[in-house]
């Protein structure tokens, strides 16, 4: 596969840290955000030569701006954008769950996406190319108890892509993309030790990395459960 310009958000742990690491290994240049400034740090460390990493917050609409400038100017107009920044309530039942909370994970799942979209995605419109991937969940198309504010954010990434989709010109696609149960900081947080019986998120990468590069136009709007087991 010829070189990719990609995008990921979340980029400094979980399932965003782990694409990078592999889109790198495989040859790609990758530009990455993160609010956790150590963790981009590491990354810029590793991987700096060719590739570009930023310390910002999804939510601020200007700061994704800047991001996207700076990318667009420095590797150019990126052919996939995945969109892996996101957050998960403190599990409790949706009356118990504080309004702040609330308003946090529909901002970083929800608002963060959008944001990202508004910046990156009209220039690959004016190229009428590449594929934009948003992480959903099992969760995302299925409701659980004690996640309502994490399930109506996923619920959300599932409808907001399929109308992307359908926005978008012929050779481009947008795709939700269920990554499936993996042991992430974020699902520790939830599941404490039962996390540990899923993969890694390293692990999960040597599959999902190359089948997520697969995604072309055929598969826009689609719900797709991405190779986790």
């Amino acid at each position: 596969m010829s070189q990719r310009i990609v995008v990921v958000t979340g980029a400094s742990r979980g399932l965003g840290r782990a694409l990078v690491e592999a889109f790198v290994a495989a040859g790609h240049r990758v530009a990455a955000c993160a609010r956790n400034p150590e963790g981009i740090a590491e990354l810029q460390a590793a991987h700096g030569d060719g590739n570009l990493f930023a310390v910002l917050d999804v939510t601020s609409s200007s700061s994704v701006r800047g991001f996207a400038d700076r990318v667009i100017d420095t590797l150019g107009v990126p052919t996939l954008v995945v969109n892996s920044a996101a957050t998960m309530n403190k599990w409790a039942p949706l009356w118990e769950v504080p309004e702040v909370e609330f308003v946090r994970t529909m901002n970083i799942n929800v608002c963060g996406t959008v944001n990202v979209i508004r910046a990156f995605v009209p220039k690959m419109v004016e190229a009428r190319a590449g594929v934009i991937v948003n992480m959903s969940a099992a969760w995302g198309r299925n409701a659980g108890p004690k996640v309502g504010p994490y399930c109506a954010s996923k619920y959300a990434v599932e409808g907001l892509s399929k109308s992307l989709a359908a926005e978008l010109p012929a050779g481009m696609a947008c795709v939700p993309l269920n990554p499936g149960i993996i042991n992430t900081d974020m699902l520790r947080g939830a599941m404490g030790a039962g996390a540990n019986r899923h993969w890694t998120a390293t692990q999960w990468a040597i599959k999902a990395a190359p089948f997520i590069l697969e995604l072309a136009a055929k598969d826009n709007g689609k719900s797709i459960d991405c190779p986790s087991s």
